[in-house]
């Protein structure tokens, strides 16, 4: 209790004195034990059934079919045994439960006092049956807007977030399920209400069920492949200590080029692991080539080179990646057709490889490393627009400065210094001299041979 701060524990118990006072006209006589038992007993095992946070908080169809069929005072009582028995991982365990059989109680009598003030009970049972959407429309309105307030308010007290942002995106984030579970609810309590009695209506939580739990896979299959990038970045930040954070200051560029030429969320998520991931192959290379201080032997680049191949071949078996394999493989490939490890050309080189070729350079330009400081942004964008139609796609180029334009660069996610034991006695290299239409950015081991 101690960690829970005075005011959120006044704030709770208040919330609590709110849904007592809307369930006491419940127990009185006149309420259908019967359908309110039965309810809860559903609600409550649905409650251990779906977990927590996946696609809604809670088994809201049984209470919203309790809005549906009780009288608002019923229906908030429908959510409390469950609510006060739930699993809660999280101490003090009595004070969430109280909150969350609160929280609910006054929802669902919001939501029930808003279907029966649009004569939702009658449009319910009339011939005209499609009426009853406007009160159910406005009952899932309540419920979640009562979800959406309470919720900010404890992001007030116990949380101490500021009060102007502690609302924000509340109620979006909270409409959307409601309103899936919502239409379940209705279908339920009109089922219920037909001749075919409570049986016919208890079918309709098998779609439910069967659609919270892919959902509940889904979302246990996605943070498995999270998992399994951080393992992979960690790694390559291990064994590459100049460029440890490269990886992920890479993917956010790729996500700032993806969104600029418009590419569907999908195709952003799929740069995003293309830029994290892209120089995964270093694990392939020796440590000492990584790490070595001075320039680097024709041999020695040639087997440096060959990491954008073992990175495809690490990853080639990882089905969720996609388009993201080929970035991986073709990230050093040029435009004019120099570079590796094919010498591809043109729209010959993936799509998503131009845009992590990109992102990777301007990153590596904006980082320092041992042999250099990093350039400023600008002088990085004046870079790759010298090098762009060679070097890099003038198209991602074009789309990377806009990006930058609109949402800036934060200096602090660039800096990217290495440690000072990383620097040699006699103070950084010099960066080796480039090319002309090479980016002189890139160390020595990254540029590909004259051909």
């Amino acid at each position: 209790m101690r960690s829970v701060p005075a005011r959120a524990r006044g704030y709770v118990l208040c919330v609590a004195l709110g849904g007592g006072a809307c369930v006491a006209p419940a127990l009185g006589p006149g309420t259908r034990w019967t359908v309110v038992a039965l309810l809860a007993a559903l609600y409550a095992g649905g409650e251990r059934a779906v977990r927590h946070g996946v696609a809604a908080r809670t088994f809201f169809p049984v209470l919203l079919a309790g809005v549906f069929l009780l009288p608002p005072a019923a229906a908030a009582l429908v959510a409390v045994p469950g609510a006060l028995c739930a699993r809660v991982e999280r101490r003090p365990r009595w004070l969430r439960r109280a909150w969350r059989a609160a929280q609910l109680a006054l929802a669902a009598w919001a939501a029930g006092q808003a279907y029966a003030a649009l004569d939702g009970p009658q449009a319910a049972s009339a011939p005209h049956f499609p009426y009853v959407l406007l009160p159910a429309a406005a009952a899932v309105l309540a419920f979640a807007g009562v979800l959406a307030a309470l919720d900010g308010g404890i992001l007030v007290t116990a949380e101490r977030v500021p009060a102007r942002t502690a609302w924000q995106g509340t109620l979006p984030r909270s409409l959307a399920p409601v309103a899936v579970h919502g239409l379940a609810g209705l279908m339920m309590a009109v089922l219920w209400q037909s001749p075919y009695g409570p049986p016919a209506a208890l079918l309709v939580l098998l779609p439910m069920g069967v659609s919270c739990w892919v959902f509940a896979q889904y979302h246990r299959e996605r943070a498995a492949h999270q998992a399994t990038i951080r393992a992979l970045v960690q790694a390559v930040d291990i064994k590459d200590r100049y460029t440890r954070g490269h990886s992920e200051r890479v993917g956010r560029a790729a996500v700032l080029i993806a969104r600029e030429l418009g590419m569907p969320d999908e195709r952003v998520e799929v740069l995003r692991f293309a830029g994290i991931l892209h120089d995964v192959g270093k694990l392939g290379v020796p440590t000492r080539l990584l790490r070595k201080e001075g320039p680097l032997t024709p041999q020695e680049r040639r087997v440096i080179e060959l990491h954008p191949e073992y990175g495809h071949e690490m990853v080639r078996g990882i089905g969720f990646l996609g388009d993201a394999r080929a970035a991986i493989l073709h990230h050093h490939e040029r435009i004019d057709g120099s570079g590796y490890p094919y010498g591809l050309t043109g729209t010959q080189i993936p799509e998503s490889a131009r845009v992590v070729a990109v992102a990777d350079a301007f990153d590596a330009m904006t980082s320092s490393r041992s042999y250099r400081r990093a350039r400023p942004v600008p002088a990085a964008l004046a870079e790759l627009r010298r090098c762009a139609g060679a070097q890099f796609d003038a198209a991602m180029v074009g789309a990377l400065v806009r990006a930058l334009d609109r949402h800036g660069w934060d200096s602090e996610v660039t800096a990217g210094s290495a440690p000072r034991d990383d620097v040699p006695p006699d103070g950084p290299a010099p960066a080796p001299e480039a090319r002309p239409g090479t980016a002189p950015h890139l160390p020595e081991a990254f540029r590909p041979l004259r051909r």
